[in-house]
C-alpha cells in the first residue's frame, strides 16, 4: 500500500496555490458545529467557505435550505504532498482521468455514511466534477453532504463527525490507494489511449480485441454477463495491434464504408452495435468492453417519433411533401419515424460525426428500404422518401461517412456493403464473399438516386435558448432520458449513447455555458459553435461547467450536447447561406403542434 506522508499543511504555501481565494480559509469547523446545536437550521449557511483541515482545505461551497432539501455541496482538496500520489499516475491526460475515476469509486465505497454522496459512475471512465486530479498531482473531491437536523433545528454534533470525521476519512481511505490496484487502471489508460491512435492510423472505424466480453448482465445492469461468450474475430478480418502494456492484441477491425452486421434473432448482433455504441467511452478494468473502441465521433441514429425538428435541411432523405413544406429547411413538432431518422442522420452529420450506427429493430423501415414489389406497386414520383440503401453508398464514397448497421431483414443492402459479418451465437463469421455472390442475382429492385448531397449548415438564435425559468436557473437532469432546460423539458431517450445521468447534466451546463460564452451567437454555424465549445471542454472541461453550476457532471462529447440541442422544442435556427446573403429572414421555429411531417 502507498505510503501517505503525514504532516499539516504548510498554510502559507497552500494558500498561495489556492485558486479560490475569494476570502481567507477559516479554523475550528468542529467547534464551530458543535456550537450550533440546536440552532435554526438556516444557521448552517454561515458556515459557507473555506475551512483547513489537517490534511486538506475543505470548501463548504453550498448549504441547503432545509433538511429535506438537496445536499450541500462541499470540496475537499488534497495539495500533491498530502495526496501523495506517484508522479507516473497523473503524468498524462489519460492517466489522471483514470485515476480520478477510481479514486471517486473508491471514495464511495469508504463512506461510513448515506449523508455522503459522491458521483462515482458506472462503467465508464469519464472526466467527472466529483474528482479530479491535476497535473500536479493535487486531488479534489466533489460531493454531496445532507447536513443533519432534528426537525428544522441543527444537530451541530453530528455534523461535526460528518464533516471532520467521516469526511476526511473517507478521502484518507481513498487516496490510500494500493500501488499494484492504480497501475492497472494506469496501464489500461495507456493501452485504450495507444489502441485508440493505433486504429485512426491504420484508417478502421473501430475494433474489438478478441476475449471482450460484449453481453451485460440486464438491461438496468451494465456490468459484463458471468457467462457470456468471449468475442473471436474472424481471421479475414483479424488485426493485430501492439500495446505498450498488454503486448500484441488480436481483434476485429471494421474499415472505413458500408458494413452489414447480419444474424438469426438473439445470436448478438444488436450487443455487438451497442458495444459499438459505448466504444466512444472508455471503459473501466473488467467491464469486458475495455479494448472495444470505435471512431470518437460515431453516433448512434434511430427513429423517434414524435420529436420535433427545426429547420433541418432533409432533401436528400424527403424531396417532398404533399404539403408543400420545404424539405431543404424542415420543421416539425411531431416528426414520423422516417422524418425523425433522417433528420437524426443530417443533424449527426452536422456536428460532425463520419460514422453512423444503425440498427433495424429502432430504424424506420421505409426509410431503410423500398424493396421491388413496393416500387412497382408505389410509382416513385408519389414516394417522397428516398431510402437509405440508395444513399449510404454515396455517403460513403463522396463523402467518408462510414455506416455499420445490424440488418436481419432486408438484402438489399448486400448490394451495397463492403463487408458482411455474420453473428451466429454470439461468434462472427465474415460472409462479405457469400453476400457478394446473392447479390449478383437481380431481384428487379431499382435505385431511386445515386448521390448524397451534405445537409446545409445551419445558425442557431441564441436567445431560444435559455435555462432561465421563472428568473431562476435551471438545469435538472432526469436520468439518462429528459433534462430541464429552463422552461422547457428535453426528451433525450432517443440519444442512446448518454449512459449516465451525470451526462445528461452536463450537456445542460454546456448547453448554458455556449450560450453564455456567446459560443452560440446568431452569426456562428452548429458546427462552428460545437467546435468552440469542445475546444475549451478538452482545455478546462470540469472547471468551465463548474462556472455554471457546483453539481456532478460528466463533461460531455460535442454530439450529445448537438441531439439535445435539436430535440429543444424552442429551437429557433435558419440556414447560413440566408445570413451570408444578407437575408434578414426570421430564425424558424417548429411548426404548430398537430401537424405532421410525413
Amino acid at each position: 500500500m502507498a505510503q501517505r506522508r503525514g504532516g499539516r499543511h504548510d498554510k502559507t504555501e497552500y494558500r498561495a496555490n489556492d485558486d479560490h481565494r475569494s476570502y481567507p480559509p477559516r479554523h475550528d469547523l468542529s467547534n464551530e458545529l458543535t456550537g450550533l446545536e440546536g440552532a435554526s437550521y438556516g444557521r448552517y449557511k454561515s458556515l459557507r467557505g473555506k475551512w483547513w483541515t489537517s490534511d486538506a482545505l475543505l470548501e463548504i461551497a453550498k448549504v441547503q435550505s432545509d433538511p429535506f432539501a438537496p445536499p450541500s455541496r462541499v470540496e475537499l482538496r488534497f495539495d500533491r504532498d498530502q495526496a501523495d500520489l506517484l508522479d507516473y499516475w497523473y503524468a498524462t491526460e489519460a492517466r489522471r482521468r483514470a485515476i480520478a475515476v477510481l479514486l471517486a469509486k473508491r471514495f464511495r465505497r469508504a463512506c461510513r455514511t448515506r449523508d455522503l454522496r459522491i458521483d462515482a459512475g458506472g462503467q465508464e471512465i469519464l472526466r467527472r466534477s466529483s474528482c479530479e486530479v491535476g497535473s500536479d498531482g493535487a486531488v479534489v473531491f466533489r460531493l454531496g453532504a445532507q447536513l443533519p437536523g432534528r426537525g428544522r433545528r441543527i444537530a451541530g454534533r453530528a455534523a461535526a463527525r460528518l464533516l471532520c470525521e467521516d469526511l476526511p476519512d473517507a478521502a484518507d481511505r481513498a487516496l490510500r490507494v494500493a500501488e499494484d490496484e492504480a497501475e492497472r487502471w494506469v496501464r489500461h489508460a495507456d493501452d485504450v489511449e495507444a489502441l485508440r491512435a493505433a486504429v485512426a492510423e491504420r484508417g478502421l472505424v473501430a475494433f474489438v480485441a478478441d476475449g471482450s466480453m460484449l453481453a451485460r448482465r440486464s438491461g438496468v445492469d451494465d456490468r459484463p454477463m458471468d457467462d457470456g461468450v468471449p468475442f473471436t474475430s474472424p481471421d479475414s478480418m483479424a488485426v493485430t495491434i501492439d500495446l505498450p502494456n498488454a503486448g500484441p492484441v488480436r481483434g476485429m477491425g471494421i474499415g472505413p464504408g458500408v458494413t452489414l452486421i447480419v444474424g438469426g434473432g438473439f445470436h448478438g448482433k444488436s450487443t455487438l452495435l451497442r458495444a459499438l455504441e459505448t466504444g466512444v467511452w472508455d471503459h473501466v478494468p473488467g467491464d469486458g468492453r475495455e479494448l472495444v473502441v470505435a471512431d470518437p465521433a460515431a453516433t448512434k441514429i434511430r427513429a423517434e417519433d414524435g420529436r420535433a425538428a427545426t429547420g433541418v435541411d432533409v432533401h436528400a432523405f424527403v424531396d417532398h411533401l404533399p404539403s408543400g413544406d420545404d424539405t431543404r429547411h424542415f420543421s416539425t413538432e411531431n416528426a414520423s419515424g422516417s422524418t425523425s431518422q433522417a433528420a437524426a442522420i443530417v443533424e449527426s452529420l452536422e456536428a460532425g460525426s463520419r460514422l453512423l450506427l444503425i440498427d433495424e429493430d429502432t430504424a424506420a423501415t421505409n426509410l431503410m428500404i423500398r424493396d421491388a414489389r413496393m416500387q412497382e406497386l408505389v410509382a416513385k414520383d408519389r414516394e417522397p422518401l428516398t431510402p437509405l440503401v440508395d444513399l449510404i453508398r454515396s455517403m460513403a464514397d463522396d463523402h467518408g461517412v462510414a455506416t455499420i448497421l445490424v440488418m436481419g431483414g432486408s438484402g438489399d443492402y448486400m448490394d451495397v456493403a463492403d463487408r458482411v459479418v455474420m453473428m451466429d451465437a454470439y461468434r462472427p463469421a465474415d460472409v462479405t464473399d457469400r453476400a457478394r455472390t446473392l447479390a449478383a442475382k437481380p431481384t428487379g429492385r431499382v435505385a431511386e438516386a445515386d448521390s448524397f448531397a451534405m445537409p446545409h449548415p445551419r445558425v442557431i438564435d441564441p436567445g431560444s435558448v435559455s435555462s432561465e425559468a421563472r428568473g431562476k436557473q435551471k438545469i435538472k437532469a432526469a436520468g439518462t432520458d429528459g433534462l430541464r432546460f429552463g422552461e422547457a423539458d428535453v426528451d433525450v431517450r432517443a440519444v442512446e449513447q448518454i449512459t449516465d445521468p451525470s451526462m445528461t447534466a452536463g450537456i445542460g451546463l454546456a448547453v448554458e455555458a455556449a450560450v453564455r460564452r456567446g459560443w452560440i451567437d446568431g452569426e456562428a454555424t452548429v458546427a462552428e459553435s460545437l467546435d468552440r465549445l469542445e475546444r475549451v471542454l478538452e482545455e478546462r472541461g470540469v472547471a468551465e461547467l463548474l462556472k455554471v453550476r457546483n453539481a456532478d457532471f460528466a463533461v460531455p462529447r460535442r454530439h450529445e450536447v448537438a441531439a439535445t440541442l435539436n430535440r429543444m422544442r424552442q429551437l429557433r435556427v435558419r440556414q447560413y447561406g440566408e445570413l451570408r446573403a444578407g437575408k434578414k429572414s426570421a430564425f424558424a421555429a417548429p411548426i404548430p403542434k398537430g401537424r405532421e411531417g410525413t
